[in-house]
């Protein structure tokens, strides 16, 4: 199997690197082969152009068929890397292991990096409204990324396709994901996305790509359009995707509806050229634009955002009849609209309970309400795709209420605990849910013009 990984990794002290992380297969017999988690890593000079960088990657996931057991992933690393101006590049030695699975496996990789800089306000800094005194921040600000957007859709198979089991795929498949895209040039731009099946009954179904693109404005700044390619991995829900490999192609417009919301319509070809899967799709998505490097006239704002990380349990119904206990990673970014109001996007992923390869994607919108000097009360409303391990989602569809307490242990770090119930819209799966996480929050300023 072809293991292909991405990590965003935050400097927190000299040469010590922290952040979120994801694995996937691209290549062998294990299509839809996932994993989300964190990362930590130290890196050294040996030289004036040579780095040593060793780290661990702990996650959840699995898919693909692959013994997993719970889906507990640990990774470690070794890697030496040679500086080469604006990336770093060079040869990995690497052990992943799932130790309540049957996956061990030692080998060498190729590994590529870039460095940004992660500018923002602190939350100290921060009024009720989001606003700062400190709004004259140069260049991007925030995770590095100029914008992102939630999507809506679905795939429709060409006549002919099948599942992995033998049957025809024949009906559309409603997607659910998201883009995070990050300006080139004033036209061109790169980023990922990833979404995962809502319907049409292959619950399990993600994937996960990198994408360049191009644009134009061709009615001031209230009409774009644009072409873009992608690649990437995806599988799972039994769709036929061999390796993993996914090539993607589409052409777009987006309709400006106020200084930095757009709407995006989009339709193109996504085919799998290492197994039968063929398909058109069209998709719908809220344009948030975060910030516009290449335009320093606009006014500047600051918004208030959140990173969150952490656990979660509940019990969950499986395919076989029986209820268990099930533990996933999560991963959660919110954006405030508004003083107390904010929208999320969520990924979860299982690694423990015998859940191997179960992950939901999540959109919803939340209110924070401050009730003491450190204390905030809130509440979440999700709804996103599920599916994988064994769990019984029924095409894929999950609704997820939360409340929360969230307790700041300093000026940047929260505790927040949060309890709810987590709900398919289709299927017997229905479970009260517990979720403890750490928060980072803080403030975001941009132009947000483009």
């Amino acid at each position: 199997m072809g293991l292909l990984g991405t990590s965003y990794l935050l400097q927190v002290a000299p040469n010590i690197y922290v952040g979120p992380a994801a694995y996937g297969a691209f290549t062998g017999q294990r299509g839809g082969f996932f994993t989300v988690g964190a990362e930590a890593s130290v890196r050294r000079a040996v030289s004036e152009f040579m780095d040593v960088e060793v780290g661990v990657y702990a996650g959840g996931g699995g898919g693909g068929a692959a013994p997993v057991g719970g889906g507990l992933m640990l990774r470690t690393h070794a890697d030496l890397t040679r500086d080469f101006g604006n990336y770093r590049a060079g040869v990995s030695l690497s052990q992943v292991r799932f130790p309540n699975g049957q996956i061990r496996s030692n080998q060498l990789g190729l590994v590529w990096s870039t460095g940004t800089d992660f500018r923002y306000v602190s939350r100290s800094q921060l009024t009720a409204s989001g606003s700062s005194s400190n709004a004259s921040v140069i260049g991007r600000t925030g995770m590095g990324f100029d914008r992102v957007q939630a999507v809506v859709g679905f795939y429709s198979p060409r006549p002919g396709v099948t599942r992995i089991s033998g049957g025809p795929l024949a009906s559309k498949i409603g997607l659910v994901g998201a883009r995070m895209e990050r300006a080139l040039t004033d036209n061109n731009y790169w980023g990922i996305e990833a979404a995962g099946a809502g319907s049409g009954g292959v619950a399990g179904y993600a994937e996960y790509l990198a994408t360049l693109g191009t644009e134009r404005a061709v009615w001031a700044d209230h009409l774009v359009l644009g072409v873009r390619g992608a690649v990437g991995m995806g599988g799972g829900g039994d769709v036929s995707v061999g390796g993993g490999l996914l090539l993607k192609g589409a052409a777009y417009c987006v309709v400006r509806l106020a200084r930095d919301v757009g709407l995006t319509l989009e339709g193109g070809y996504t085919t799998a050229p290492q197994g039968k899967f063929r398909a058109l799709h069209a998709t719908a998505a809220l344009n948030f634009i975060l910030d516009d490097p290449y335009d320093t006239s606009a006014p500047a704002r600051t918004t208030r955002s959140e990173w969150v990380g952490g656990v979660s349990r509940y019990k969950a119904a499986r395919k076989d009849g029986s209820v268990r206990d099930l533990d996933a990673v999560t991963m959660k970014v919110n954006r405030f609209l508004a003083n107390n109001f904010y929208v999320t996007g969520q990924a979860h992923s299982a690694f423990a309970g015998g859940a191997g390869g179960y992950s939901v994607g999540f959109f919803g919108v939340g209110t924070q309400w401050p009730v003491f000097s450190r204390t905030r009360v809130g509440a979440e409303f999700l709804a996103g795709a599920a599916g994988g391990g064994g769990v019984e989602t029924r095409g894929g569809a999950l609704t997820q209420p939360m409340a929360y307490v969230d307790y700041e242990l300093t000026h940047q770090l929260s505790l927040r605990l949060s309890g709810g119930k987590v709900k398919s819209l289709r299927g017997p799966f229905s479970s009260n849910a517990v979720d403890l996480s750490v928060a980072f929050p803080f403030g975001v300023t941009s132009h947000a013009y483009r």
